[in-house]
């Protein structure tokens, strides 16, 4: 609804040709899970089923590891993150590669060299079961809360410029996600995923390209932006209550975006889709590019936005309710003479959407199985696990919906998002760090430094949702708003007036500030801290009770738990100098555990064989007849294998 004393903007709808752009994409996506519930034989196996048999190639791993955390938040949030508050955001971009560096050399490999499904198996092998179910419960609990916001996100956003209900939007997108997840396995939401992002690329593009053409080019549109105080790239401001600085950015940043590309069970999942450690690394370095590139559009987006808007503020006027529907306006008011472009656009937020859900519901199959399922169930058979698998992927669909509506509350869904991955990823991180980084630790000191970290966690971070801290944004006018009519426009000015004044200030409203002296300076705290005040409680309380408990003797590891971080990062050192820095770690002795675990998967391997054949010989020896009587030609039956390689 319109604010008193501003005219209603005449903001277009979704036309037919909008609504066929939207359908098709999502009718591609469905497809893609068709076909690989059918290919091949379709998803019998667990392992095919979670891990895509540990056959793709690099290109969609890596696109998918782009996709899965690059979702409707990112389309929605960012430009509108800029808009708000500046370019601070785009500086991430450093922050990707250290965490492409850390992810790919520190903890990728300890997971590549146990051959784990679930991530959290490290775990048990380091310190004990409990700690296992512990980190399984955790991720499980951040990434249903996660997909709750990436499925209300998209949904808001179709709501605003076409009408429909939300909560229509809700079901029906994740109906459509639970689907082609459940059907089609890892392969199709590696395959969607890819797909998906070239989808996103298009929309921000097409955004990008209409709005510097209307507003007069790129130079324009950044000398705007200049004028109005959105271009900051560097803030070396040390108080660590600043939102948004370089030292909050690079160092909180870098431990946030690790603990999602490290040990978050959906990128790692992703890793073991391929075969050799050094594809998933080039996987990960390939999606660090691609990071860049999606930080980069989604920056110039919220670029374009402020020089759109910079006279009249969509949101002090009352033409949209929150931030988070700047994108979808925009597009509506610079697209629609081109009919289908406002639902490409729409198809790129739903496309990111959908690329999240699949990828978190496939890993939270995974985790449930390998870490609950199969620790009270040892009896079942391979089809039995398998359909147990797929039935989990519907299960966590629903709750999916059911949190959506939560995730109506949160306000800003790019700082509900990272807020999450800092208050429950940050403990994680520290607990993998503390197993994969010291070999002292021990299974009380794990416990102990996980329960002090997420008690001092949710204690910064629910503080800070009671009081709210006072955020400094550049200027904003409405000065340039349409009013009512020309008879009161003297008495519609000074509105207007005061309106922007209110606004040009800080969020916390009054100067006086009467909170608590605890939340002026704890619970205002930048979020982007939380997985470092994170990770560092964890180690040092965990170290300290590992020590006062009886610390782990470092040569009765099993060398593949520990990453040898000097031998990666002093590679030039005499080796008697290296040998020195493992600690004790008997790393000369990987082969002897290596060539133990590839006995018992051999085995495992052997009975997973028998079972396929056995179906096999269930159907029949012959091959099915085609309608004109002639047996298929066996070329077909590789034609999926064929396309996948090629790729």
């Amino acid at each position: 609804m319109v604010n008193p004393g501003f005219a209603p903007r005449d903001i277009p709808l979704f036309s037919i040709p909008d609504y066929v752009v939207f359908a098709l994409m999502l009718a591609i996506c469905t497809g893609i899970g068709i076909y690989y519930a059918c290919a091949g034989g379709g998803q019998r196996t667990t392992r095919q089923f979670l891990l895509a048999d540990r056959q793709m190639q690099i290109l969609p791993v890596a696109m998918s590891l782009l996709a899965s955390f690059m979702s409707a938040i990112t389309v929605l949030g960012t430009p509108a993150e800029t808009y708000v508050y500046g370019t601070m955001y785009f500086m991430f971009s450093i922050s990707y590669l250290v965490m492409g560096m850390a992810a790919a050399h520190i903890y990728m490999p300890v997971f590549f060299n146990l051959g784990v499904t679930s991530a959290y198996e490290y775990l048990e092998r380091r310190f004990s079961k409990g700690i296992r179910r512990v980190g399984s419960a955790t991720f499980i609990l951040q990434m249903v809360m996660y997909m709750g916001i990436v499925l209300y996100a998209p949904s808001l956003a179709l709501e605003a410029v076409t009408g429909m209900n939300v909560w229509a939007a809700v079901l029906s997108l994740g109906i459509i996600c639970t689907f082609y997840t459940t059907i089609g396995g890892m392969k199709a939401v590696l395959w969607t995923d890819t797909f998906q992002v070239c989808v996103m690329i298009a929309g921000f593009l097409a955004v990008i390209i209409q709005g510097c053409l209307q507003l007069g080019g790129i130079s324009e549109v950044w000398e705007v932006n200049r004028q109005g105080g959105r271009l900051e790239f560097f803030n070396f401001d040390p108080d660590p209550r600043v939102r948004h600085s370089s030292w909050s950015v690079h160092i909180g940043g870098t431990f946030m975006w690790i603990a999602i590309f490290g040990v978050n069970q959906a990128q790692v999942q992703r890793y073991l889709t391929v075969s050799k450690l050094s594809r998933a690394q080039i996987a990960l370095y390939l999606n660090v590019v691609g990071l860049w590139l999606i930080v980069t559009l989604a920056t110039l987006c919220g670029l374009v936005l402020y020089a759109f808007y910079k006279d009249c503020d969509p949101i002090v006027a009352g033409y949209i309710r929150t931030s988070d529907q700047l994108m979808p306006l925009i597009v509506m008011e610079i697209l629609s003479w081109l009919p289908g472009l406002p639902g490409l656009f729409v198809s790129c937020v739903f496309a990111g959407a959908l690329s999240t859900m699949s990828s978190g519901l496939n890993s939270l199959s995974a985790v449930t199985l390998e870490d609950f399922v199969r620790s009270f169930k040892t009896d079942l058979t391979e089809a039995q696990y398998t359909m147990i698998s797929k039935l989990l992927v519907a299960i966590y669909g629903g709750l999916m919906i059911l949190m959506a509506y939560v995730s109506s509350f949160l306000g800003g869904i790019l700082q509900a998002a990272l807020s999450i991955f800092g208050m429950i990823g940050g403990p994680l991180l520290g607990l993998f760090t503390l197993g994969i980084l010291f070999p002292w630790a021990n299974v009380w000191g794990a416990y102990a430094g996980t329960a002090a970290s997420f008690l001092l966690v949710f204690w910064v971070g629910i503080g800070a949702q009671v009081y709210k801290p006072p955020v400094n944004k550049p200027p904003i006018s409405v000065m340039g708003c349409p009013r009512l009519n020309e008879t009161i426009s003297n008495v519609t000015m000074s509105t207007v007036t005061m309106v922007t004044d209110m606004f040009t200030t800080t969020e916390a409203g009054p100067v006086v500030d009467d909170r608590p002296d605890v939340a002026k300076y704890w619970y205002s705290m930048s979020y982007l801290y939380y997985s470092v005040i994170a990770v560092l409680t964890v180690l040092i309380v965990g170290l300290v009770v590992s020590f006062i408990t009886g610390a782990q003797d470092p040569e009765e590891l099993d060398p593949r738990l520990i990453t040898p971080f000097f031998d990666t990062v002093c590679c030039c050192f005499p080796e008697r100098w290296r040998a020195k820095l493992r600690c004790g770690v008997p790393q000369e002795d990987r082969d002897y555990y290596s060539k133990k675990d590839q006995d018992g998967r051999r085995s495992k391997d052997e009975e997973m064989k028998t079972f396929i054949k056995g179906e096999e010989d269930q159907e029949g020896e012959k091959p099915p007849a085609s309608p004109n009587g002639n047996v298929p030609d066996e070329r077909s039956s590789k034609s999926s294998v064929d396309f996948e390689s090629s790729i």
